[in-house]
């Protein structure tokens, strides 16, 4: 057998490497778990909320898929969805502001970080604001602020809960104080809604951090979680070296967050829609 061969051969017996291999190159015909490593058809995970049926690894999902799993089939009617981003203060970084928006539009399909809209679960009547991570980190501008903000008054005007599934890296740094302005004014419609005595549910996933977090990430009348999410306002080695003490290793997870009392329930995805619907209930929203 001549070299040549050899190498043909040892190509020819090893299809599972090049099954990971394209696994991990994300051919959409295969996924490999980050966390336990192992390679599964990617519709199985699709089929099961893309959660590892081995290890339990939630994966990260858009907006879409989140809301498909969260609201009653051809139910949830989006809202405000005309409201676009603009480059108030005219910033430029390594790119145009506006420039960034456009590009970012165009990969994602999204016109900003977050979807919100009106929807039925398991029957009972929902406020549904979802944010995307894959728009520019799921960071918090302008439009999303109006849009969050402009849910939730509409849920209080119709007696609504709220469910906000937060996603992001916190404020969008090209929007400047306009971006930070939308904490407090989110957070002046979640008091209203508090006021009229309505539900508000936020949930975390992974990562939820920085203003988002600082915020109405945190403002919940129960704070939900998934598992292994990263939540927390500024970063590990941030805190490490201001403190100048070594943190824990699970720092700034749901499990941690829930131990030291921030998250109340960690919620797996399999049974998210399930869990939303019986707290509904439980707090007196029924079908009538």
């Amino acid at each position: 057998m001549s070299l040549f061969d050899w190498f043909a051969d040892r190509h020819k017996e090893a299809p599972a490497l090049r099954i990971i291999k394209e696994a991990e190159e994300g051919d959409g015909l295969w996924s490999k778990c980050p966390e336990c490593t192992i390679v599964f058809y990617r519709k199985d995970l699709i089929a099961n909320a893309s959660v590892c049926s081995k290890c339990g690894h939630h994966h990260r999902i858009d907006s879409e898929s989140r809301i498909a799993l969260i609201a009653d089939h051809n139910s949830f009617e989006p809202i405000n969805s005309n409201l676009l981003p603009t480059d108030p203060l005219g910033f430029i970084d390594r790119h145009n502001y506006a420039d960034r928006i456009r590009d970012t539009q165009y990969s994602t399909g999204l016109r900003e970080a977050v979807i919100t809209g009106l929807c039925l679960l398991d029957g009972l009547p929902l406020a549904l604001g979802v944010m995307d991570f894959r728009f520019m980190g799921g960071s918090m501008g302008s439009v999303v602020g109006e849009k969050i903000t402009r849910l939730i008054e509409i849920a209080t005007s119709r007696g609504y809960p709220v469910v906000i599934v937060c996603a992001s890296g916190g404020a969008r740094m090209q929007e400047g104080m306009l971006s930070l302005m939308q904490m407090a004014k989110i957070s002046g419609a979640l008091e209203r809604h508090r006021e009229a005595k309505l539900l508000y549910l936020p949930l975390l996933t992974h990562p939820t951090t920085g203003g988002v977090t600082a915020s109405f990430a945190m403002l919940g009348d129960l704070i939900l979680a998934e598992p292994k999410a990263l939540i927390g306002f500024a970063g590990r080695r941030v805190i490490e070296q201001t403190l100048r003490e070594k943190l824990p290793e699970n720092f700034q997870t749901s499990e941690y967050l829930q131990e030291h009392g921030f998250v109340d329930y960690i919620v797996i995805r399999t049974n998210l829609k399930n869990t939303l619907a019986s707290m509904l209930r439980l707090h007196g929203y029924d079908n009538n």
